[in-house]
């Protein structure tokens, strides 16, 4: 169909909308692959740095751009849809979108597992949490105006904004003056897995990477210790648990 056209504002229109989706992935591939180099070139600490001056400026300049054409309100970047959204839409969209960022880890692990085999898969997937942990901790941070340093009490409320949050049951348990522990009691991934009568997907190599990961990034102090995660055994209650401690002194 489209051997014949030389640039894409003649494509037909059921075409032209395909197009317009594959070039906002463009956008969001870019992106990622400017935060992959700086932090190859210049470490994660100044990467995290350099994407957080970049996203504040460049969110404001997209939406502005967008709301001419789409013809939307927006403010401060900030669509007036979403402003303007009922409770029950807004808290509906946001678990949406946390499964769709779960839905695409899994596009991603089975593309390679198909390809590569199951090794491959969970190497690059323990490798990508090594980069997805410090950065989702970071954003977090941000966005709650933590202090560089805010403890096992900052840990326990950037917890309750990870993505995984809104689309798996969790809970913090064990408390004391130096450490707690946290279960993962209902996990989206490995509920389907017990549904189709699969045995637990053996996540503790990506787990020990993930947690660790995030509770550093929250603070330096913090160290993690897991409990079990599969393929270890665990209780009914829950699928992983982990502990985090921190010496105040």
């Amino acid at each position: 169909m489209t051997d014949n056209i030389k640039l894409p504002f003649d494509l037909p229109k059921e075409e032209r909308s395909k197009f317009i989706l594959n070039m906002f992935n463009r956008i969001v591939v870019h992106y990622s692959l400017w935060f992959t180099e700086v932090r190859h070139q210049m470490g994660m600490e100044k990467a995290l740095e350099v994407l957080e001056t970049a996203t504040k400026r460049s969110i404001p300049i997209q939406m502005k751009k967008l709301s001419k054409v789409l013809n939307f309100d927006e403010k401060d970047g900030v669509p007036s849809a979403l402003l303007n959204m009922d409770d029950d839409t807004s808290y509906e969209l946001m678990k949406t979108i946390a499964k769709n960022w779960l839905v695409n880890d899994g596009v991603w692990f089975q593309a390679v597992e198909f390809d590569r085999g199951m090794n491959d898969a969970k190497r690059c997937n323990d490798s990508c949490w090594a980069q997805f942990s410090p950065y989702e901790a970071n954003s977090i941070k941000t966005f709650l105006n933590f202090d560089t340093s805010p403890g096992l009490e900052g840990l326990k409320k950037a917890f309750g904004f990870r993505m995984y949050s809104m689309i798996n049951k969790q809970s913090i348990v064990n408390e004391t003056e130096n450490s707690f522990e946290f279960q993962m009691n209902e996990c989206r991934v490995q509920v389907a897995r017990k549904r189709k009568e699969l045995d637990d997907y053996p996540c503790k190599s990506g787990g020990l990477v993930e947690y660790a990961y995030f509770a550093r990034a929250i603070d330096k102090r913090i160290k993690t210790e897991c409990i079990s995660c599969p393929p270890d055994d665990h209780p009914k209650d829950w699928y992983c648990a982990w502990r985090f401690s921190i010496d105040n002194k």
